[in-house]
């Protein structure tokens, strides 16, 4: 296997998961601001690699399949963390719609690969804005240093659950022929 830096910082991603979760628990006043902080490298790694990758013509298979399972960890770890603190349906509800349409998408590319049509179904640009409020209200909440920041999280997290449905119903409509042809 070959390392590069952009597999480096897909790697170090998933290294700073348990970092993030440590930060959320620690019983000080300054712990959501290192929680976010984390969180930020982590996103800015996110974006960085794929930028790196694409720029150097490193991609890698490895790459290619860390990245993704990369992001959604740690999406997915956050929705749920950010899920436990507030404790609350109006956060759980759009946190769980989000893991569902992960677990959805992810499991809707394996199977278009497997009939050999993955490429029908690429990142669309909605997905990549539907990322960017993600991230936006998982910093936000994370971090809540007030109700003004704790408001605009809770906007985003809807923002990016209604661009996390719009997104799930393009995927689903450029595949419907494939899913339903008997």
């Amino acid at each position: 296997m070959q390392f590069n830096i952009p597999t480096c910082l897909t790697l170090f991603r998933v290294v700073l998961i348990p970092f993030f979760v440590l930060a959320f628990y620690l019983p000080f006043h300054w712990a959501p601001c290192v929680t976010a902080l984390v969180f930020i490298i982590a996103a800015a790694t996110d974006w960085f690699d794929g930028f790196l990758a694409r720029r150097w013509k490193q991609t890698t298979r490895f790459g290619a399949f860390l990245d993704p399972v990369a992001d959604k960890v740690m999406v997915v770890i956050v929705l749920v963390l950010v899920a436990e603190y507030f404790h609350a349906w109006w956060i759980t509800l759009p946190a769980t719609a989000m893991i569902a349409r992960e677990i959805i998408i992810s499991a809707l590319r394996e199977w278009m690969a497997e009939i050999g049509k993955r490429s029908s179904i690429a990142v669309s640009s909605i997905g990549k804005i539907k990322t960017t409020a993600q991230m936006v209200s998982l910093v936000a909440l994370l971090w809540r240093p007030n109700t003004l920041v704790i408001s605009v999280g809770v906007v985003a997290l809807y923002v990016a659950a209604m661009l996390t449905f719009w997104s799930m119903y393009q995927y689903l409509s450029a595949a419907h022929s494939d899913l339903f042809d008997s």
